[in-house]
């Protein structure tokens, strides 16, 4: 076999390196029985890399254009068209010319071919490079072939290659060419195959795109298709297009654009039977890949010739189930204000820490809901919980049952599986006991800080595999704390008054949201003190300029270099005792390989020093007073007002009795995460210090590798001190691809993804929806924020960003509003929004996209929506 030319007989799955992506999936169509694929032949990437290395030129082109971001555009065009012209201008050796030759007299010297670019970047399962090489059609003669063997080689430095790589991190050396020269075919129609919805995602579903003439009319956006739905063998949805232009084959080379007859622009393109016959295709085209597939088709004389195939990367895998049956799967990670994926060991301690089982998809966790929304019983409590948590989620569950079609309801008295925490948190039984105990909330936290006390004592008695045993055992422990009945009906008793309030004091006074003002302040809420003792490590700090200078260049372990400075120990003692405090929290806490402040305290530096710029000292205890006497007041004016009703004192000794379990108790709201995450940076420690005997014993190479094992596989690597170290690469690779997908709120059994929709009653038109969780009107700067380290915040800015979890409340005193993609009513951003008063509305799809960074907007956090200014 040539090695720099090879026949589509030669070629399978394991010549990905040799003919790109696209020649090997070509291969690979040519071996399966009973489909038609124009035959061909590639020129292997070794051949591209031979003429890399023997043109010295390029090397400092691509030395220079590898030091290039994105925005550098000018020089991406400049440096990128000196590299095409010098690759264009290459001969090409004489020993592949005669083969060229050779293998096109054979095919047909005087045919057409279409000749492609291949790169081994290219259709991959983890990355779809289609459409940044070039593709060149109806090409006519060994020196026409020849000239566009060059050209393709060319478009692997075309500006949109180059931006695609640089945006990707795929290095310009690593990325090699293959070409591929197919025999032309000159259909009728041709398109575009999805074996699973593209819109929807759902795997059961088939999409075609279809258009008269060459399929390139389709690809270019030149003319609308027409789209064709097909599940279980039917024809389900049909959308003619009016097609007024197809591409077609010159007879002596290249394409040409021309106009449909206006009889033919609204005729369907293919029939119902071709319809289904080419889906048969798809099914065992995705039967021999493994995986959903987007297929190039074309029509020749009633034949259908599949001229491509590549995997579709945009899919978000499906929740692996044990059975066949329907299933509607919910996120973890949007209700917990984590939708970033976790590492496995995240996985396993976070799984092993839930009630009831969660599935994996994407490196994300999901609960399977079937049976409750199934049961009219259940149905009901699963649906308010899932308004409180994020009501885009409860809006494609309702879409899910209004439909019928996916999961059947079972008879009222046949109940789905029961919601144990759900149920104890809203049984009333302990609301009387609660009222009456003024201590509860501090003998809670107690309770848990002793805990905490004996957990990182008695840890250090283990180690080895008993220390994973030592760890399984305690987060038992752990269950028994986070889900106490008495610890949960705490909280709900207080947001069960939060919502008599709202409800009460609208229909009895016309006043919205009552309960978010007199929740500002409240007492035991251990994320709002957070927050505000960051300001109390401002004040230390701020009488010393020279530690203040220090710290805006601060890198690494800052804190030990602190004391060299005038103030330092006073600044080191402060953020030490912070970090005490707080320092095993950080963005994405759930996942307990997520590095904490402890771990990285500069993550805290910026936010020191907004603090110092932006507030006078004692801010912490203004902040906390204003918002106390703001509650203060709006309780009394509720009061007056209602005494003056009918029934006045009997509302007013009702509605006092609810203003105190929200002021009571609603702080707590905050402390069984704390806990849990407290419990979870002691596990880790331990962890880490075994991780380092496995270094040392070369059973791994860093002492992070263990966060790609769970932790099962850890506790044998353990006891065995052996490991296939080939799992960890295909774990951090997996990872890498799982950063790049976006999670769905709901998704099916199927891979359909249901997106809910907000209400738009009464919101300005043009106005961005979302869901009010803190009152009041703001106007303000707008900054996208998506990292907290990248937090520059003046005064009177407003947040956007994707969630915020407990660890970004030392922003919060900075701002003056907050918006969010993601969370719900009773959601930490939320719950620390009402408290420090700011106004916020979450929930807003794709807000970090939508809006722009320093542009002014207004949030409107009593009726919920964001508009830009």
């Amino acid at each position: 076999m040539n090695p720099f030319v090879l026949g589509f007989q030669d070629i399978d799955k394991t010549k990905l390196m040799d003919v790109g992506g696209k020649g090997a999936n070509l291969g690979e169509l040519c071996k399966i029985e009973g489909l038609r694929v124009p035959d061909g032949f590639c020129i292997s990437t070794e051949t591209f890399r031979r003429i890399m290395e023997e043109t010295p030129a390029l090397d400092p082109l691509l030395d220079q254009l590898s030091l290039l971001k994105v925005e550098d555009r000018d020089k991406i065009s400049e440096l990128s068209g000196e590299i095409r012209r010098i690759i264009e201008g290459i001969a090409i050796p004489e020993e592949i010319c005669e083969e060229v030759t050779c293998l096109l007299s054979r095919l047909g010297e005087k045919d057409a071919y279409a000749v492609r670019s291949s790169a081994t970047a290219e259709d991959l399962p983890t990355a779809s490079f289609a459409g940044q090489q070039d593709t060149y059609l109806n090409i006519i003669g060994k020196e026409a072939v020849l000239k566009h063997i060059s050209k393709c080689w060319a478009s692997l430095f075309t500006e949109r290659a180059v931006t695609y790589r640089l945006q990707n991190g795929f290095g310009h050396r690593k990325v090699y060419l293959s070409v591929v020269i197919q025999k032309m075919i000159f259909p009728q129609a041709a398109g575009i195959l999805f074996t699973a919805d593209p819109i929807t995602s759902n795997r059961k579903v088939l999409s075609i795109d279809a258009g008269f003439g060459l399929g390139e009319a389709l690809v270019s956006g030149l003319v609308n298709a027409d789209i064709y739905k097909v599940r279980n063998g039917q024809v389900v949805d049909k959308k003619i297009a009016t097609k007024k232009l197809a591409i077609y084959a010159l007879k002596d080379g290249g394409t040409q654009a021309r106009k449909i007859e206006p009889e033919q622009q609204n005729r369907q393109v293919l029939t119902d039977e071709q319809i289904l016959s080419l889906t048969g295709l798809g099914r065992k085209i995705e039967a021999h890949f493994g995986c959903p597939q987007d297929i190039e088709w074309c029509l020749v004389d009633h034949t259908f010739y599949i001229v491509q195939s590549r995997p579709i990367t945009t899919l978000y895998p499906i929740p692996e189930a044990d059975d066949q049956e329907n299933h509607v799967y919910v996120s973890v990670g949007h209700q917990q204000m984590m939708t970033d994926p976790m590492k496995p060991l995240g996985v396993s301690i976070f799984q092993l820490t839930s009630l009831g089982p969660r599935f994996k998809a994407g490196g994300r966790l999901f609960v399977d809901v079937t049976q409750m929304v199934a049961s009219p019983d259940s149905r009901k409590t699963l649906l308010d919980t899932m308004g409180q948590h994020d009501p885009l989620i409860k809006d494609a569950l309702m879409t899910i049952i209004e439909r019928g079609d996916f999961i059947k309801s079972l008879p009222n008295d046949e109940k789905g599986v029961p919601d144990k925490i759900n149920k104890d948190m809203s049984s009333a039984g302990f609301q009387t006991q609660i009222e009456n105990d003024p201590t509860i909330v501090t003998d809670l936290i107690k309770r848990s800080q002793t805990s905490i006390a004996e957990l990182k004592h008695n840890i250090q008695r283990s180690s080895g595999s008993d220390l994973i045993d030592f760890i399984l055992e305690d987060i038992q422990e752990l269950k028994k704390i986070l889900f106490d009945p008495q610890s949960s009906a705490v909280f709900m008793t207080a947001i069960d008054a939060s919502a008599w309030i709202n409800k009460n004091m609208d229909q009895w006074l016309g006043e919205k949201n009552a309960a978010d003002t007199l929740s500002q302040s409240v007492p035991h809420n251990i994320t709002s003190e957070m927050g505000l003792a960051l300001l109390d490590v401002a004040d230390m700090i701020r009488p010393y300029p020279e530690v203040i200078a220090y710290l805006h260049h601060a890198k690494g372990n800052f804190l030990a270099e602190l004391v060299k400075f005038e103030g330092g120990q006073v600044a080191q003692t402060a953020i030490s005792a912070y970090l005490e405090k707080y320092g095993m929290r950080c963005v994405g806490e759930i996942d307990i390989t997520k590095p904490r402040w402890s771990e990285k305290p500069t993550t805290l530096v910026p936010m020191i020093l907004s603090n110092i710029k932006n507030f006078k000292p004692n801010a912490s205890q203004r902040k906390f007073e204003k918002g106390r006497r703001v509650a203060w007041q709006k309780e009394q004016e509720l009061l007056d007002r209602l005494q003056q009703l009918p029934d006045g004192e009997q509302k007013v000794k009702e509605t006092k009795r609810m203003i105190d379990l929200i002021r009571n108790f609603i702080g707590y709201r905050e402390y069984p995460k704390y806990g849990m995450v407290n419990r979870y940076f002691v596990y880790k420690q331990a962890l880490l210090k075994e991780a380092e005997q496995l270094v040392q014993a070369g059973v791994i190479q860093e002492k992070e590798d263990i966060y790609y094992l769970t932790l099962a596989e850890l506790r044998e690597a353990i006891r065995t001190n052996k490991l296939d170290y080939l799992i960890i690469s295909q774990r951090k690779d997996e990872y890498k691809l799982y950063e790049t997908l976006t999670p769905p709120r709901v998704i099916t059994s199927d891979g359909e993804i249901i997106a809910g929709e907000y209400k738009r009653e009464s919101i300005p038109a043009v106005a961005i929806a979302g869901l009010p969780v803190s009152s009041g009107v703001i106007e303000g700067r707008a900054r996208i924020i998506l990292n907290m380290e990248d937090a520059d915040l003046g005064d009177g800015d407003i947040l956007v960003t994707t969630f915020t979890d407990p660890s970004w409340t030392p922003l919060f005193v900075s701002i003056k509003g907050l918006v969010t993609e993601v969370g719900g009513l009773m959601t930490h951003g939320a719950v620390i929004a009402r408290e420090y008063g700011l106004p916020a509305v979450i929930g807003v799809e794709n807000a970090t996209k939508l809006i722009k960074d320093g542009q002014r907007i207004r949030v409107n956090g009593t009726k919920g929506y964001v508009e830009i200014l």
